[in-house]
């Protein structure tokens, strides 16, 4: 499953579409109370072991970025 989400994070930063504005938008106003949500660019990273800002540059480059999402999703977590 992550391998879908991360091969679509990587479709939706390489085109300028509505899409990416919405992911990389931010909202006016103030959240509610409470643990802040988590967003989908902090799983992006968790899931690459690399920052969100050079996960989306990354994005860019098609072979790399898929180099990097085989890498990611192919080899087991450690327990």
């Amino acid at each position: 499953m992550n391998n879908i989400k991360l091969t679509y994070f990587g479709h939706v930063k390489r085109h300028n579409t509505l899409e990416k504005l919405c992911m990389e938008g931010m909202v006016e106003g103030k959240r509610g109370r409470g643990h802040p949500k988590r967003r989908w660019s902090e799983d992006v990273a968790e899931w690459l072991k690399t920052p969100a800002t050079r996960a989306g540059a990354t994005a860019q480059d098609r072979r790399l970025f898929r180099s990097l999402v085989w890498k990611a999703t192919s080899s087991p977590d450690p327990p």
